[in-house]
């Protein structure tokens, strides 16, 4: 006979299932009560927003100062009525399909949505129309729980207070379709160039489809962005034929549509400023990961790096110096960047207009370096254990072997000759043959390993193809990564990345940024010293030669460093740099190039050294931008053993350059004189250039053979600078849309 559980046990059990059930029942009245004095307590914003009072404005330093704004907002209400009946249904088939029978809120999607985000799936969707309507009223960029919560009672009060169609209304007029265009009408505008009611079902379904993710589905940014798009109108297409809302017959006959040229909203900010606030949107996009929206709509306060004083100052530099002696040149551009030693920019010019030309001369095209790059031999060979009194021949020409039964010669520029020089003196002088044979000397690729070192980026153009010659500087670069990798040797080794903002709030108060700058130590402290150090004689001459930028730069009047750089050949100039510093204090680079960037700087008998008016347009803005400042000295020279810590790059090329090529002149404002054992004046000699002020002879070395290949300068797209054509999307496979532009009776999907 079997015996029960003793009765002792079974009243034990039933008074903890009954505690458990009336402890869950408590956390529930609770939880019950909490939800509705959230809910009584939630006001319910007014329906139809003017998003324009949620404008982002941008601030100089002070956090007070405007330097510019977000105003991109394109807007106009429209009734529900003008919008074609399928149209709106393809919006429904894209976002809610149950949308006219639930009640405001996915309580499912909102769970499943809020799992995967705390589980580490990323941010997901789930949200209703009503939902995504309240979200964007708000447009908040907080993702806490707390906003999550505020937005489903506004949504469920929102759904008892105001008609279904009314609410789709509202959602239709509010919410973002990319191209600076918020609203249905003002998207049709920007997609197709017709009104809301002109709308056929193909343009809907991509609408209803590119609000998922404007930056990811727009054509204009390319094939990829249009093949996601056209598998979006699939799902959206295929939605409307499963809840009845099309016919298979209909759904047959839609094709990808074709679109206008975007067309930027005119409101970006004028004149120079426009090339700052763009990089501070962009800045704003890959950095801080804000999205469109965030950005246009977001109310945000941005406090940027820039200074006020010293913008001017940009600005004036360069207006002072282009119209006075270049007006007549065609097409003209000026990059100027500069930076603290954390990588704060303090200003940039990238251009007169934004408006007139989108290329930011400073960080968006790339000119080749020149001798700019013979800082960089300089660092690889302070590396490798000599020193700035290490000697090498200038002697002029420099017989290289290109392989193959050829040769390539290296002069020096207008073929001046040299004994013995120091590295000191032959970087002053800026010796093409001295430095040609330093870089054999060093291997080949150590220049360029080193220029990577210092914050030259590996992917630019010539920076993995080493030669022989490399240290003339066929590396295409912009200003900006010139300007980064010398502020490395100021900032005693230590590599910083450029940026543009140090805060951001909201007006809501839902967002906070600061910025926390990150240095790295890319060079031996004691290294960086003895190269800013050897870097003075451009501006102030070495062993009894006369610097490159002596009567420019060097007249500043601070201590400095620096170096000029000049590429073409034949009396024709094509890039024009100086780039220089004050020690740990502010690095800046000036690069000039005319046209497409293949257009010479230059006319016939005059020259364009980097010594000249970049120089010139150097100094002038470190003056003002330093004006009150302290007077940085520079560091201590150190003595500091062997230590080699750049690694070349893979070697591509092994050949030098054949015989038809012409590398880059040397930049010189003047000829130095050769060293005397008398302390008369030196006497000038058939050689010897006259000053800046003074047109030269536009004769250039006999070097050699083709002038380098320098890359086009490249557009690189903001939405509120660039103006794309429209671009050809993938082509289709079976049952696909057709390619965007195309006619075609293939169907989508």
């Amino acid at each position: 006979m079997r015996r029960g559980r003793p009765r002792k046990e079974h009243g034990l059990a039933f008074k903890v299932f009954w505690r458990t059930v009336l402890g869950l029942f408590s956390l529930f009245v609770i939880g019950f009560v909490v939800l509705l004095v959230i809910y009584l307590r939630t006001p319910i914003p007014q329906p139809q927003a003017n998003a324009g009072k949620q404008l982002s404005i941008v601030y100089y330093n002070d956090g007070k100062t405007e330097l510019g704004r977000f105003s991109t907002v394109n807007r106009q209400d429209v009734k529900l009525d003008q919008v074609p009946r399928t149209v709106r249904y393809e919006f429904l088939a894209a976002e809610d399909r149950n949308f006219y029978k639930n009640s405001g809120v996915s309580f499912s999607g909102t769970v499943r949505a809020a799992w995967k985000t705390l589980t580490g799936g990323g941010e997901q969707g789930g949200s209703t129309i009503t939902q995504q309507y309240v979200k964007n009223y708000f447009l908040t960029q907080d993702r806490s729980v707390k906003r999550k919560v505020k937005e489903i009672m506004i949504s469920l009060k929102i759904d008892q207070k105001y008609s279904k169609d009314q609410i789709l209304q509202d959602y239709l007029n509010n919410i973002y379709f990319g191209r600076g265009a918020y609203g249905i009408q003002a998207a049709s505008q920007a997609y197709f160039g017709v009104d809301v009611e002109k709308l056929n079902p193909s343009q809907g379904a991509f609408l209803a489809s590119v609000i998922n993710a404007p930056g990811l589905y727009d054509p204009q940014y390319g094939d990829a962005a249009a093949a996601r798009a056209n598998a979006r109108m699939v799902y959206v297409l295929d939605g409307m034929v499963k809840e009845g809302w099309m016919t298979q017959a209909e759904r047959e006959k839609q094709e990808f549509p074709n679109f206008v040229p975007y067309k930027p909203n005119s409101q970006i900010t004028p004149g120079p400023n426009g090339y700052i606030v763009a990089s501070v949107r962009s800045e704003l996009q890959n950095k801080l990961k804000l999205s469109p929206e965030d950005i246009d709509r977001g109310g945000l306060r941005i406090t940027t790096t820039i200074e006020k004083p010293a913008q001017d100052a940009a600005v004036a530099a360069v207006n002072k110096s282009v119209p006075s002696e270049v007006a007549r040149l065609d097409q003209l551009h000026t990059g100027l960047f500069a930076q603290k030693p954390d990588g704060a920019v303090v200003a940039m010019y990238g251009g007169n207009d934004i408006s007139k030309n989108a290329v930011n001369a400073a960080t968006g095209a790339q000119i080749q370096g020149g001798s700019s790059f013979k800082a960089f031999a300089l660092a690889a060979a302070l590396q490798d254990g000599m020193t700035m009194q290490t000697r090498f021949s200038g002697a002029s020409p420099l017989v290289l072997n290109a392989g193959g039964g050829k040769q390539t010669r290296v002069t020096n520029d207008h073929g001046d000759q040299y004994g013995s020089l120091t590295l000191g003196q032959a970087f002053a002088v800026s010796s093409n043959t001295a430095f040609v044979r330093l870089n054999q000397q060093l291997g080949t690729g150590k220049t360029l390993a080193a220029a990577q070192q210092l914050g030259i980026p590996a992917k630019a153009p010539g920076m993995n193809d080493p030669s022989a010659v490399d240290v003339l500087g066929y590396a295409a670069v912009h200003v900006s990564d010139m300007a980064n990798a010398y502020n490395t040797i100021s900032a005693e080794g230590k590599k910083a990345a450029p940026y543009f903002i140090t805060k951001v709030s909201s007006t809501a108060g839902d967002y906070d940024y600061s910025a926390h700058p990150n240095t790295t130590q890319a060079i031996d402290k004691d290294i960086a010293a003895n190269l800013a150090n050897g870097m003075q004689g451009p501006l102030v001459g070495a062993g009894g030669y006369q610097g490159t930028a002596e009567s420019t730069a060097g007249t500043l009047n601070r201590p400095a460093g620096g170096k000029t750089g000049t590429t073409g050949a034949n009396g024709k100039f094509i890039a024009a740099w100086f780039t220089g510093f004050t020690p740990n204090q502010l690095t800046t680079s000036v690069g000039m190039y005319a046209g497409d960037g293949t257009k010479a700087l230059n006319q016939a008998g005059e020259s364009f050294y980097g010594g000249d008016i970049p120089g010139t347009i150097w100094r002038d803005f470190m003056s003002a931008a330093l004006k009150g400042q302290p007077v940085a000295k520079m560091p201590t020279p150190k003595d500091v053993k062997p230590s080699v810590t750049n690694t070349p790059p893979p070697v591509t090329q092994t050949q030098a350059p054949q015989p038809t090529t012409t590398p880059p002149s040397t930049t010189r404002s003047s000829t130095p004189p050769r060293p005397t054992t008398t302390s008369a004046p030196p006497t000038p000699s058939s050689t010897q250039r006259p000053t800046p002020s003074t047109t030269r002879s536009t004769t250039t070395q006999p070097t050699p053979t083709t002038e380098p290949t320098r890359p086009t300068q490249p557009t690189q797209p903001t939405p509120t600078v660039t103006r794309p054509t429209q671009p050809q999307t993938p082509p289709p496979a079976s049952g696909v849309a057709p390619r965007a532009g195309q006619q075609s009776s293939s169907p989508v999907g």
